[in-house]
């Protein structure tokens, strides 16, 4: 077994025991893999690291959004909060896509990155449309 591979495999066991803590650990896991993929692009200069900063400052955001959330003083706060969450993970796509696009790092190793993003995308909004629809 390759080392990424058990590396992989601790990383993951390390997010189920963080989801199960949590009503959500999805947002602390996809941090944590953007915290990665920082340090990795931190390592060259160049526009990777630049890109990476940009990266790192959106994709760690999103979880601390929807941590601040959980402690809004009313629905509007939650669903400001949430929404800021929401921004900050089309933020985090973004980049994501643009670190492919400009070929920084393979697609494929930014794909499983971008397909939790945009998971986290679909879940914070059907969140904001579910508070927004108690709301009234």
């Amino acid at each position: 077994m390759k080392s990424n591979d058990v590396e992989g495999k601790r990383k993951n066991a390390k997010c189920k025991k963080w989801k199960r803590a949590r009503h959500s650990g999805e947002d602390l896991c996809f941090a944590l893999r953007v915290v990665k993929l920082y340090q990795h692009l931190d390592e060259e200069p160049g526009a990777g690291r630049i890109l990476g900063k940009q990266l790192l400052r959106a994709g760690t955001s999103i979880g601390a959004n929807v941590e601040e959330a959980q402690a809004a003083q009313s629905k509007a706060d939650f669903i400001s909060k949430t929404s800021i969450a929401l921004k900050e993970s089309r933020e985090t796509s973004y980049w994501l896509r643009l670190l492919a696009a400009t070929k920084i790092l393979p697609k494929a190793r930014l794909s499983e990155l971008q397909a939790e993003a945009l998971e986290l995308m679909r879940i914070i909004g059907a969140i904001i449309v579910s508070a927004r629809n108690r709301r009234q």
